[in-house]
C-alpha cells in the first residue's frame, strides 16, 4: 500500500484571486417582478403610515388651541362636547383610513 496524500489546508486571507472574482454571483430567491412588488408596497404602506403620523401629529399639535377653549366651558356647554367627544371619532376614522388604505395597497400588489 502506497502512501495516499493528505490534502493541505489552506486560508485565503484578503482579495480573491482574478480566478474568483470572474465567478457568476449568486442570483436573487425571489424573481424581479415579486422583488419589485414587494418594494412598491413597502412604499405604499411607509407613506399611509406617515400620512397618518402627520394627522396624529397634527391633531396633538392642534391640542393648545383647543385647550385654551376651556375658559369658555362657563358660557357654552359645547366646549365640553367638542373637548370630549369629538377626538375619538376622529381617531376612530383615522384608524380605519390606515387600515383600507394598507388593505387596498395589498390588494393592488398582489392582484399584478
Amino acid at each position: 500500500m502506497g502512501a495516499e496524500s493528505v490534502p493541505r489546508r489552506e486560508v485565503v486571507t484578503g482579495r480573491p484571486g482574478p480566478d474568483r472574482a470572474a465567478l457568476p454571483r449568486p442570483r436573487p430567491a425571489v424573481p424581479a417582478e415579486e422583488d419589485r412588488a414587494v418594494r412598491i408596497l413597502i412604499h405604499r404602506q411607509m407613506r399611509a403610515a406617515l400620512t397618518a403620523t402627520v394627522l396624529l401629529a397634527a391633531a396633538l399639535g392642534l391640542l393648545p388651541v383647543t385647550l385654551r377653549l376651556l375658559p369658555l366651558a362657563d358660557a357654552w356647554p359645547g366646549v365640553w362636547l367638542v373637548l370630549g367627544v369629538a377626538p375619538y371619532p376622529a381617531l376612530l376614522w383615522a384608524g380605519a383610513w390606515y387600515v383600507r388604505r394598507a388593505e387596498r395597497n395589498e390588494g393592488d400588489v398582489t392582484a399584478r
